[in-house]
């Protein structure tokens, strides 16, 4: 995956479509104490697009990351294979992932293609690449 800064130009048209489905996510956010919208688009094995904002509260311990948002919607459908994941954000910096939503994305992936956007440009990275050796426990009957 490329480290170079990508026009969204230079996107795939899937890739747009995510970029456009994450932008939608990130205008519905509920930031009004650090004032830094994201949104998040989470593509589940069916193809179907779950997206996601982040969800700030006065105690901040119960704010909300755009990509576990977009995660749960996907799992409360039913759906439990993450295959590709979008973070967008309006302003600067891109809006990488946190730890807690890496843990997060693990449990639903092995190596999905993770795009993160912005008004500037894009990212490519494998969340191999975000996460390398991802803890994980070892459940019967799954591989």
């Amino acid at each position: 995956m490329s480290s170079a800064l990508l026009s969204l130009a230079e996107l795939s048209a899937e890739e747009r479509e995510l970029v456009a489905h994450a932008r939608a996510a990130a205008e519905r956010a509920h930031c009004r104490y650090s004032g830094y919208a994201v949104g998040a688009a989470i593509v589940g094995e069916t193809g179907r697009i779950f997206s996601g904002c982040n969800v700030e509260n006065a105690s901040y311990g119960a704010t909300m990351c755009a990509e576990r948002s977009a995660i749960f919607a996907l799992v409360s459908a039913g759906e439990r294979l993450i295959t590709h994941v979008c973070v967008y954000a309006p302003g600067e910096p891109l809006a990488m992932p946190c730890g807690m939503c890496r843990q997060v994305i693990a449990e639903f992936c092995r190596d999905a293609p993770v795009l993160v956007a912005g008004p500037s440009g894009a990212l490519r990275r494998s969340f191999a690449d975000l996460l390398p050796e991802a803890f994980r426990l070892a459940v019967k009957g799954e591989p």
